[in-house]
Formats: C-alpha cells, structure tokens, sequence
C-alpha cells in the first residue's frame, strides 16, 4: 500500500483566523479540536503534520501551519 499524500495548500486566511482564535480560547489541545467539531472541522496528524478536514465529507482543506503543533 503506498504512503498517504496530504494536500499542502495553503488554508484561506479567514478560516485560519477562526483555527487561531479557537485555539487561543481553548485550555488544551483535546479542547481545541473538540471546538473545531462544532464549526465542522477535524484535526488529523498524518506523519507528524496536522492537516485540517471537514467532518462531512472528510475531505482535507490543508496543512495546518506549525504554530498549532
């Protein structure tokens, strides 16, 4: 079975200000992604990246930056 690609386009910047201010609000990383779920995004690591999907489709949206590591 060949390695997993991730998409590694650039997320729009609206939605990163978004992931930004939720993670600032949240206490921990475990709260941070469970506050993602409720706008309908998930965090996934492949490989040591965190990419961000939608939880509908599970469709990847892009590499989250290494600041949310």
């Amino acid at each position: 079975m060949a390695p997993m690609e991730h998409k590694s386009a650039a997320i729009e910047p609206s939605l990163l200000d978004l992931i930004r201010s939720e993670r600032e609000k949240a206490l921990s990383p475990r709260e941070w992604k469970f506050r993602l779920r409720g706008y309908g995004y998930a965090v996934k690591t492949v490989e040591g990246t965190q990419i961000l999907t939608r939880l509908t489709t599970g469709g990847t949206l892009g590499t989250l930056p290494p600041e949310f590591t």
